[in-house]
């Protein structure tokens, strides 16, 4: 098959690197891609958020199958009009991808199938939002009700963390605000591909989405993850399954828009019982870095055989192993930050099925890897053990001479004080 990959971050160079390890991938190309995506396939400069223009480029270039990395293209359509022409393409339609687009969609598809989530109330309106706010107190979660990148979150544990959330997101045209109960516990991420009668479990991670060590500092899009998370046991799986993810496919496939693609599922779990906090229509990042490294070849199996309506007949083969990613990120991310800063050490680092850096925010210049975003590179391992893995991945980090950027040197310490 000759595969396009839409999206230029360190999900799409890791989905690339696992397309990239099977047979069937005869023709490889990521649009826009990253300065990481020449060393495994072609990049493309393309307008992945226009429909037109991206089945022009399948036409032209003679693609089968196009993975569509991040939602923005979703929610534009993308997947809706490549089934016009005939091209399979892995995501769910722009309708189906309202579960992400919005949250107050969500939230009502959860209220009519009975899925467990926060208590939440939507506004359109400061003055009204204010006086929920006023009445409810804190802790609360203030939420942008459309796309932020991962990053349209403030949990807010005192009233004046709240009231300038809400003034920062109102100072937007046409906003909506959704303002939630905040749910104790332990967060998870866990994974579903879903053709639209069928859904096939393919794995759970745990993100660390405050930007420093402790879990201190804004939240970010993602400062690392690792997979599988002890948390997600075969029975609270069976749970997430029964109780969140089945009636949520079955409520979708009863409004007519039944859903074809990966539904990620941001779960609580608190004493036994898992709720929802919301969903994703795209693999999570950095959470894909870690999955892909453990599926491997399979994964473009698995997605194309979801595209097809095939995924019966599928089954995931998992290794006993565990997988985690540290995010490299610009100094001052999740705020301002500088781009432009050169990076070295990369050449000398081992590149094979145990140990990969794959890059998000970089370019080239002049011969140069430069930084080109928030966050610009996810150095990733596997391991026999969740702490083999992790001393692969920090050894990795330690030898990347990039002295304006900066990480967390935790990433895993739940597990691993757990085990």
């Amino acid at each position: 098959m000759n595969i396009l990959v839409l999206g230029g971050g360190g999900r799409e160079h890791a989905l690339a690197w696992a397309i990239k390890q099977n047979p069937k991938c005869d023709r490889l190309v990521v649009a826009p891609g990253n300065a990481g995506i020449p060393d495994i396939g072609e990049t493309a400069a393309l307008d992945i958020l226009d429909p037109a223009t991206v089945t022009a480029f399948c036409a032209d270039e003679g693609i089968d199958f196009v993975v569509i990395g991040p939602e923005a293209p979703l929610v534009a359509g993308v997947a809706d009009a490549l089934a016009e022409v005939g091209v399979t393409a892995f995501g769910p339609s722009a309708a189906a991808a309202e579960l992400e687009a919005s949250k107050s969609f969500c939230k009502q598809v959860c209220a009519a199938a009975g899925v467990p989530t926060a208590d939440w109330a939507a506004f359109d309106s400061a003055a009204d939002a204010r006086a929920h706010l006023a009445q409810k107190g804190a802790p609360i979660v203030v939420k942008a009700d459309g796309l932020a990148a991962g990053k349209g979150v403030t949990v807010a544990r005192d009233l004046a963390t709240a009231e300038a959330a809400l003034e920062q997101l109102f100072a937007e045209p046409d906003a909506t605000v959704v303002l939630e109960e905040m749910m104790e516990g332990e967060e998870a991420s866990f994974f579903v591909l879903c053709d639209g009668e069928t859904a096939l479990p393919i794995g759970s991670a745990q993100d660390h989405k405050r930007a420093f060590d402790g879990d201190e500092g804004p939240n970010t899009g993602g400062m690392g993850a690792y997979s599988p998370a002890p948390i997600l046991t075969p029975e609270m799986e069976a749970q997430v399954m029964a109780r969140i993810v089945e009636p949520t496919l079955a409520e979708m496939a009863r409004r007519g828009t039944p859903y074809r693609g990966v539904l990620y599922a941001g779960l609580m779990i608190h004493q036994g019982t898992a709720r929802l906090v919301e969903y994703n229509v795209r693999f999570g990042d950095p959470e894909a870095q870690v999955l892909m490294m453990r599926l491997g070849a399979q994964a473009l199996d698995l997605m194309h055989a979801c595209a097809e309506g095939r995924l019966a007949e599928m089954a995931v083969h998992w290794a006993d192993d565990h997988a985690l990613t540290v995010v490299m990120a610009a100094r001052g991310y999740p705020g301002p930050y500088r781009s432009g800063s050169a990076i070295h050490g990369l050449e000398g680092l081992p590149d094979d099925s145990w140990h990969m850096v794959f890059h998000a925010g970089t370019r080239v210049e002049d011969g140069q890897l430069v930084a080109a975003g928030g966050r610009v590179l996810n150095v990733t391992a596997r391991g026999g053990t969740l702490q083999q893995a992790r001393d692969r991945a920090y050894a990795m980090v330690d030898r990347i001479n990039w002295p304006e950027g900066f990480c967390r040197r935790d990433i895993g310490w739940r597990a691993l004080r757990d085990a």
